[in-house]
């Protein structure tokens, strides 16, 4: 890796940019504090103020004034006002009191700057609180200009403006990528035309992959120039509203279909006041908030209510002498904000006709959606309404057999056939990754020879897996669409709301893929593509030439339908069960009414009016702010990595698994190791996210816990009854941490802290117990990390369930085993632990699921209805250590159909 000299300075030193920022901050108040008390000399200030680099020109504060401050403090040997200026600076940037406090942009000697140029006017003096942002300014002005542009931009500044800007000015492309890349304050763009291609500081890896994404920049004219600046900025972060200003043909412009990503073209040398107005309108386009603002009003309103929702209002609550401590731990707007009504300015969430519908269309916006629909009670039932919606009696669903069982629920309501297909086992840690994509392509193949491809109707994932594996989404659509292109995907992307805001993440997105797919359909080189691999694979290519083969689908053929669910709750500013499905579907015409059907079979009558509002402003959060918050839950998600890692204790006792070690390396062509690896780059990670089979999400961590001594469950519950930490998952020798847009650098601190004591305790009571404590926790770790039980895949179904199945193919009739246990003459109970239970497995009659069963950890379900039991699953279940087991009563046993009973019906 780069040494932190070189790192500082590169401009496009990507990785942990904001983070790395408040240090060399943070480093320069500690070297001042130093040099102001004699214990370091004037040349070390100087490197740290080095230290901060080129980055800076970046960021609107502090700005080239203050800097130019901090070092004449610096040339006049004033220690005392260098310290207090550089203090004030970084707590100012850690805290971000700058954005709403004026006197943190003053210098404190204002002698030394001009105040009209360097004070952000009626910042923070307002007493109603604005928001703020930063604009980016690409401009072919000369540096020295620049001071003099910003300044006018805050003289436009008015009472009247909802928010306040500054303006960071840059000179070229490649500056203009890297601080959108480095800023997340910023918020809109302002491109003039005529500006430089590559910056005047180094930016090797920037300049690498913009030659490889786009050879020709430097031949480009300056509005080709600035078109494809737009585009690249838009690929980047597609939140930022841009505004292009020429002075030249600006008709001519507008009308180019490459400006349709432009907010507004704008003749450069016109009033500067209307491109004022146009971006506080672009801030307010996406500041709205229709059903929560419209919620707020009606809280305000005097309502008589004559309705069952006695708690609107609060009188019962607050009158009470028995329950109104709720009243006062939730605060009056609460009960305020209750109804049951639809009328007076409300919206109905089962059909919403007013500011619910323009929430939903606006959250469509948002995540590159064509239609999004909000749904109250989680994502389980997200998955059950698409599932309704698109899936009837006998159609055929290629399902990971590892998923959350809301989708296996689903396919027992809508009466459809799983074809289960198995991820690759990560036996180590008692988890499984996600399904290889030839696996998936076999499926379909095999479905193909029996004649039953038609049947087939969605190819069902999850994306990323619970700990964290992302498929590439693209390129499993794609080859599945050239086997069947008609072929509807259903992405689970419960634990991956988040990715839309990152530009690393985001392709790997269902939404983002979908996006990516539709515009090299339109490309006219996509049927030259598919034509020249269907002569090369010729007439009647094999399986196995296919399987070996990446397959490119008929761009004229494809019918793109792609769903994707979100807990919106689960990483995004959303309450608890707060979730959306996102669609992109061509043909959603044909289905919306039945999609409407499942809407009103799943959704609650009486949705909760809080959880609806918070999915609005979780979307606006993620608009304005979510580059910025999903950066910083990657550094924090790093910086756990790199503490573990380098600590002396610690990495003695725990370990967080890198890239290499939870994705196999036929699943990593692109040779991409881990985030931490030495010499990794942050292109060297793009190229991952675009080539491999299979990432990781960088904010999921498995840490084991084996190697101290603890399996993941009792591990979990220590933190949380001693030291007040939550986690969610956890395995036989691990547990999951996530890191998430609510964490801070103090949320580290506290792990690292904590993982620390537990260290020590190991280190001392193996020195204070001798050879046998030694021996003992030996003995622990290796039962624990090595005597782990195998992984059971899916067996299969049980004869009486394949009645409509094929000869080949694993696919059965799971609604009919499920219902068939509801009469308990059918079933029978067997003990797993009883000698019964291996004879009959071994001799029959064959042992037959009746129900789920899963347990927690894994987390998925080891039998399915109609499932046939094998030892595998037998032995798996007699070594689990774990209490949660759903679907399992001990006492009772195993709950089994009896086969035959079901023999005899099929006769």
């Amino acid at each position: 890796m780069a040494s932190p000299v070189q790192e500082s300075r590169s401009i496009d030193h990507f990785f942990s940019a904001p983070s790395g920022r408040t240090d060399r901050w943070r480093d320069l108040h500690a070297v001042a504090r130093s040099w102001s008390t004699g214990s370091k000399s004037r040349s070390a200030v100087e490197a740290a103020l080095d230290e901060l680099g080129v980055i800076e020109e970046f960021h609107a504060f502090p700005g080239a004034d203050l800097i130019a401050v901090l070092r004449g403090f610096l040339q006049n040997d004033d220690a005392s006002g260098f310290l207090s200026l550089a203090k004030r600076i970084s707590v100012a940037i850690i805290t971000g009191n700058y954005k709403h406090d004026s006197k943190e942009w003053q210098a404190a000697d204002l002698s030394l700057a001009e105040p009209a140029d360097m004070l952000p006017s009626s910042l923070g003096e307002s007493p109603v609180y604005r928001p703020y942002f930063e604009m980016l300014a690409v401009t072919p002005a000369p540096m020295a200009r620049w001071p003099h542009m910003a300044a006018e931009f805050r003289r436009l500044r008015r009472a009247e403006d909802a928010f306040v800007y500054e303006t960071v000015l840059v000179g070229s492309l490649e500056d203009a990528v890297c601080a959108a890349v480095l800023n997340p304050n910023i918020a809109a763009v302002v491109i003039y035309e005529g500006f430089a291609l590559k910056s005047r500081h180094d930016a090797p890896v920037l300049r690498s992959v913009l030659a490889a994404q786009q050879p020709y920049l430097d031949k480009a004219d300056e509005a080709d120039l600035a078109l494809r600046l737009a585009a690249g900025l838009k690929a980047i972060r597609p939140e930022l509203d841009i505004y292009l200003l020429s002075d030249r043909r600006v008709e001519k412009l507008a009308g180019d279909p490459r400006a349709a990503i432009i907010r507004r073209v704008m003749y450069q040398i016109e009033e500067p006041l209307e491109l004022h107005l146009s971006v506080q309108e672009g801030i307010a386009a996406r500041y709205e908030t229709p059903f929560f603002d419209n919620l707020k009003r009606y809280a305000q309103r005097p309502v008589g209510t004559f309705h069952a929702l006695p708690i609107a209002r609060g009188k019962s609550v607050f009158r009470s002498p028995w329950i109104r401590d709720m009243g006062q731990f939730y605060g009056i707007n609460l009960f305020l904000a209750e109804s049951s009504a639809t009328t007076g300015g409300l919206d109905s969430l089962l059909e919403p006709t007013g500011n619910i519908k323009r929430a939903q269309e606006m959250a469509a916006r948002a995540f590159g959606a064509d239609e999004v629909f909000f749904v109250t009670n989680g994502t389980s039932t997200s998955n059950k309404m698409v599932l309704q919606a698109l899936i009837g009696p006998g159609d055929i669903v290629i399902l990971d057999r590892n998923c959350h069982k809301s989708h296996h629920y689903g396919l027992v309501l809508c009466g459809a056939q799983p074809f289960y297909v198995e991820a690759f086992p990560m036996p180590e840690f008692s988890m499984y990754g996600a399904v290889p994509l030839r696996t998936i392509k076999k499926a379909l193949l095999d479905l193909k020879a029996e004649g039953r491809l038609d049947r087939v109707k969605m190819v069902d994932l999850t994306n990323c897996t619970f700990d964290g594996h992302i498929y590439n989404t693209r390129r499993v659509m794609e080859e599945c669409l050239a086997i069947k292109p008609d072929l509807i995907f259903l992405w689970d992307e419960a634990w991956f709301g988040f990715a839309h805001w990152s530009p690393f993440l985001r392709p790997r997105t269902a939404m983002g893929a979908a996006a990516d797919i539709e515009a090299w359909m339109q490309d006219p080189d996509a049927a030259a593509q598919h034509k020249k691999q269907r002569t090369a694979l010729g007439a009647n290519p094999s399986a196995e030439k296919l399987l070996d083969t990446r397959l490119v689908p008929d761009p004229d053929a494809i019918r793109l339908r792609v769903y994707q669910t979100n807990s919106t709750h689960k990483s995004m500013s959303a309450i608890r069960q707060g979730s959306m499905v996102l669609v992109k579907d061509v043909d959603f015409h044909k289905v919306e009414a039945q999609f409407h059907e499942a809407v009103f079979t799943h959704a609650s009558t009486s949705p909760n009016q809080q959880l609806i509002a918070s999915l609005d402003v979780a979307r606006r959060q993620m608009e304005l702010e979510g580059y910025g918050l999903v950066m910083n839950a990657i550094e924090v998600a790093l910086d756990i990595r790199r503490e573990i890692a380098v600590h002396p204790v610690i990495s003695k006792y725990f370990r967080v698994v890198g890239a290499d070690g939870m994705v196999p390396q036929e699943y990593r062509t692109s040779g991409f190791i881990d985030f931490l690896a030495p010499d990794t780059r942050w292109d060297d990670q793009l190229r991952s996210m675009r080539e491999d089979e299979f990432c990781l999400d960088p904010t999921r961590m498995t840490l084991v816990c084996g190697t101290a001594g603890f399996d993941g469950t009792s591990f979990k519950g220590l933190l949380a009854a001693q030291y007040n930490i939550q986690v969610n998952k956890t395995s036989r020798n691990s547990v999951l941490l996530q890191s998430n847009i609510n964490n801070t650098r103090s949320d580290v601190a506290l792990l690292i802290g904590v993982l620390l004591k537990i260290s020590n305790e190991i280190e001392l009571r193996l020195r204070q117990g001798g050879e046998d404590e030694r021996k003992a926790f030996d003995a622990r770790v290796h039962s624990l990390m090595n005597e782990v039980p195998d992984l059971p895949n899916f067996s299969r179904f049980h004869d009486a369930f394949r009645m409509d199945a094929g000869k080949a193919t694993p696919e059965g009739d799971i609604r009919t085993a499920f219902f068939s246990a509801y009469k308990e003459e059918k079933c029978e109970y067997l003990r797993i632990d009883s000698p019964e239970c291996d004879r009959r497995i071994d001799k029959g009659p064959a042992l037959i699921s009746a129900n789920f069963v899963i347990p927690y950890p894994p987390g998925f379900p080891i039998l399915v209805p109609g499932q046939v039991v094998t030892h595998e699953t037998i032995t798996f279940m007699r070594k689990l250590d774990v209490k949660e087991i759903h679907g399992y009563e001990k006492a009772k046993g195993l709950k089994l159909l009896k086969p035959d009973v079901l023999m005899s019906k099929k006769k």
